[in-house]
């Protein structure tokens, strides 16, 4: 096996493709955050990478500025870090002699605040799409998009990716593969499927995707049986336009309700664990970001339970 640098990055994008099956974005991400450091560090071995080195590399990162001109934030700075790990510990299994990947720590993040739909905002959203003047066919669409999103907590790029022979509306799940090809499983409301039904038994096109254009660009390219369904742009788009009319001010996307779906459970008694499994996080680390509903849950426990008998209960 090729020692130097470059050759190893090559084979360590190729594995990721082949045996890890990473979707082309993600390939393209770590390739451009390697080849950063490589441009930076000047080097060409693997025994250059050294713990002063990447020490370094991090208040180079630290001090680098993005199109705006704000400095970097502390997540982009991880993205790096995280792609050089990876690597590492590719390196590690082959038994190049390298710096070992648990050296590398990770900036740490300023605690994140999610956002999420709950009480009349959620249901007012929910019923956007019926109070947009649009074709009957678009207002079924949009609204199965929305309750669906809502009842199995997909990431818009999964919903999109969905075909009709994806689902089966006599049952109440379905499988999916989200990130990483990890295949996983989700279950579908009672509204989701009402909703679903609907918008199916009204389509007149040959599209097989879930979700499609139905203006008469989406049916020359049914025609041209080259039709990609919808975009996650175009999913983005419509749960914007529906935010907008639901007269909610702050900003809505597919990862809002995504949210709002692992929100929704946790509130009602969810165990964390469970939610994790559900959204398909491969780290319950991921998961814990809604903790602050968990910790809420525990506040309430208090308040009901702690000093009872000093209040005279």
């Amino acid at each position: 096996m090729p020692k130097d640098l470059q050759n190893l990055i090559r084979q360590f994008l190729e594995y990721l493709e082949i045996e890890k099956g990473r979707l082309t974005n993600t390939i393209e991400n770590y390739k451009f955050y390697l080849n950063r450091f490589l441009k930076w560090a000047q080097i060409t071995k693997p025994e250059q990478i050294t713990q002063e080195l990447v020490r370094n590399y991090r208040l180079w990162l630290n001090r680098q500025t993005d199109s705006t001109g704000s400095p970097l934030k502390k997540n982009t700075q991880n993205y790096h870090l995280i792609a050089l790990r990876a690597f590492l510990k590719y390196l590690a299994k082959q038994d190049v002699s390298t710096l070992a990947p648990e050296k590398i720590e990770l900036a740490k993040m300023p605690e994140r605040q999610i956002e999420f739909l709950e009480g009349s905002d959620l249901e007012h959203f929910l019923e956007a799409p019926f109070k947009i003047e649009q074709p009957e066919i678009l207002q079924l669409r949009d609204k199965a998009i929305l309750e669906t999103l809502f009842s199995t907590g997909l990431r818009v790029s999964e919903l999109a990716g969905l075909k009709k022979g994806d689902i089966n509306l006599n049952k109440e799940e379905f499988t999916v593969r989200g990130k990483g090809a990890k295949l996983r499983i989700v279950f579908l409301s009672n509204q989701s499927k009402y909703w679903l039904k609907k918008y199916l038994d009204s389509r007149k096109d040959m599209s097989a995707y879930l979700f499609t254009n139905h203006d008469k660009a989406g049916t020359k390219r049914n025609k041209n049986k080259d039709d990609k369904g919808l975009t996650p742009r175009s999913v983005q788009r419509i749960v914007q336009k529906c935010a907008k009319i639901a007269g909610i001010t702050k900003k809505i996307t597919p990862h809002v309700l995504r949210h709002s779906f692992a929100t929704d459970l946790l509130q009602n008694g969810a165990d964390i664990r469970s939610v994790q499994t559900m959204l398909g996080h491969s780290s319950i680390t991921t998961t814990q970001i809604y903790t602050h509903i968990t910790d809420k849950q525990l506040r309430e426990v208090y308040k009901n339970f702690h000093g009872r008998k000093r209040r005279g209960e």
